[in-house]
């Protein structure tokens, strides 16, 4: 069992990127604590697929960014940023499913 990505990220966010997408921004603490999740390739589409059980196929990408030591996840929006229905036009509040992951 892992220790809470809660203790080796300094933020975890959500946010809007357009209307039909969002972006979810996992930023460690440190450079180690990002190599490793890095290297154990732990943030993947069949965790992301898993967590907003959403089809690997609408996952836009999942980037690596070396110099922030960050992970950058892309989706497809469940609904339009606005539709009726849509409860988060800013996507501010997408990022709660990766606070439980482990690494």
């Amino acid at each position: 069992m892992g220790i809470p990505i809660t203790e080796v990220a300094e933020v975890i966010r959500s946010k809007n990127s357009g209307p039909y997408e969002l972006t979810m921004d996992i930023i460690f603490k440190d450079f180690d604590s990002y190599e490793n999740v890095k290297q154990k390739n732990i943030i993947n589409k069949k965790l992301i697929s898993s967590l907003y059980q959403i089809p690997e196929e609408d996952i836009i990408s999942i980037i690596n960014f070396d110099p922030a030591k960050a992970i950058k996840i892309t989706i497809k929006r469940p609904l339009v940023a606005g539709a009726v229905g849509e409860s988060d036009v800013y996507g501010a509040q997408q990022h709660a499913p990766l606070l439980g992951i482990e690494v």
